[in-house]
């Protein structure tokens, strides 16, 4: 994929696709994956499929929502997926929210939790019921621009490259070992949506790889902290200049 009128071309690295066509290790098993969403859930899709066509170790085994009129549920529940509702402005404190949450997500047992466009702070209990299998996207190179509205910040601050991070999610905002991350360019005459949309592109493509590392066993969380993927140097993926240029 890329965008014709910048002669941009979408390119992954060559250690991360012999990744990709290799066979798992041995010691993979079947593993539960339970995405928790907010909207539509382009992010959760892309998972779905990818788990399905690339044959995974893994199923979804729930798609939840803090929201019960997310248009991703009827997705997922289109797809045959288990779909629950969570509604945050039924629970009196954010504390009772993630708890009635905790409990949902627990019914279906899972491996992974993964946080696909989840618009909600977590209490840090929590992120520690999780830790070490709770997994977020951020549309922005983190450490840089947590929070809201990071497109438009990073057009603000005038950056030349922009992007996301899939990260093990802690009890600090936006912050925690970084799996992978995309780059994008960022182009004269961008606007915000712009900028999302090329950053989009991109999370449909390392989100995917990263999640298939963790349930695949090769992602793990070294002695420092930092994350560690068995066969895999360099965990970026790239948008680069069109050799037309």
């Amino acid at each position: 994929m890329g965008f014709t009128g910048d002669s941009l071309q979408f390119r992954v690295a060559r250690n991360e696709i012999a990744i990709l066509s290799s066979s798992p290790p041995m010691q993979a098993r079947h593993r539960r994956i339970v995405i928790l969403i907010s909207g539509r859930g382009s992010n959760m899709q892309t998972l779905v499929q990818a788990c399905r066509e690339q044959d995974w170790p893994a199923g979804i085994a729930a798609v939840i929502s803090n929201r019960a009129d997310a248009p991703g549920l009827a997705w997922a529940s289109g797809q045959g997926i288990a779909t629950a509702a969570v509604p945050h402005r039924d629970y009196p404190t954010r504390e009772a929210f993630d708890t009635a949450l905790a409990e949902e997500i627990d019914r279906h047992a899972p491996d992974v939790v993964i946080l696909a466009g989840f618009m909600r702070v977590l209490t840090p209990g929590f992120v520690r019921r999780y830790a070490g299998r709770l997994v977020n996207i951020h549309p922005s190179l983190l450490p840089a621009f947590p929070g809201l509205h990071t497109h438009a910040q990073a057009l603000a601050t005038g950056v030349q490259a922009h992007g996301c991070t899939v990260h093990f999610v802690t009890p600090v905002l936006d912050h925690g070992p970084v799996i992978a991350q995309g780059v994008v360019p960022v182009l004269a005459g961008d606007t915000a949506e712009t900028l999302a949309d090329r950053v989009l592109e991109v999370e449909h493509e390392v989100f995917p790889l990263a999640v298939r590392w963790l349930v695949e066993g090769r992602a793990r969380l070294g002695e420092e902290g930092r994350v560690e993927v068995e066969g895999v140097a360099r965990r970026l993926v790239v948008w680069q200049q069109g050799e037309s240029e």
